[in-house]
């Protein structure tokens, strides 16, 4: 089992550390492949392991008044550079073209539930929470498409933020009507994933404003 975390955290429910550790290692995962892909060193694919497993939570702590998550628990940067060292050292075979946005896409929905949870835990309403949820999940992964020089997740159509904020507001929601803590959680985060999953497979999208002349 995970050991206790710092008491600035007791506030959250007892599934929030095993989905926090969910977030952060498949996003690490999804930033050190970015970096693999394009034939970087071990450095950069540490960086990009940390910078895209972090990132989004960062932001959200700083806007939520709560100690910086990764600065104060040395596991979060722990977890990330050993995601970077899992891909260093596997052949580059085992890493399909689609890897990158299946584990994306995991890490998505377990941190949108993760950051909308935490939230809560410090007192944030519950549509800013569930916004916190959106910031958690999305903001690392558009870190790791800037860096990577990739047309960030924001500019194309396809369902990201949406299912991302569908994982956040179902957990919410299911709280305001009674049903909390992990059986919540899971809900919430497998409706995220769910849609993330069918936009892959069907490519399924929003429709874009149309310029009116």
């Amino acid at each position: 089992m995970l050991p206790p975390l710092p008491a600035t955290d007791d506030l959250l429910p007892a599934f929030a550390p095993w989905f926090d550790v969910a977030g952060l290692a498949v996003f690490a995962a999804s930033g050190a492949l970015a970096a693999a892909k394009r034939g970087q060193t071990a450095v950069t694919l540490a960086f990009f392991a940390l910078i895209t497993g972090v990132g989004g939570g960062t932001v959200r702590d700083l806007l939520i008044g709560a100690p910086v998550f990764w600065v104060h628990d040395p596991r979060a940067a722990t977890v990330c550079l050993a995601m970077a060292a899992v891909i260093w050292t596997t052949p580059e075979r085992w890493w399909k073209d689609s890897a990158l946005a299946w584990f994306d896409a995991i890490g998505l929905a377990a941190y949108a539930v993760y950051g909308a949870a935490k939230a809560i835990g410090y007192g944030v309403p519950p549509l800013p929470a569930a916004l916190m949820g959106v910031v958690t999940a999305c903001v690392g992964g558009i870190i790791r498409d800037v860096l990577a020089g990739e047309p960030s997740i924001l500019m194309r159509p396809e369902l990201y933020v949406t299912a991302a904020a569908l994982s956040s507001a179902s957990y919410v929601a299911l709280g305001l009507m009674g049903l909390a803590g992990a059986p919540a959680a899971v809900i919430a985060a497998a409706a995220g994933f769910g849609l993330r999953a069918m936009a892959i497979r069907y490519r399924l999208a929003l429709p874009a404003y149309r310029v009116r002349g």
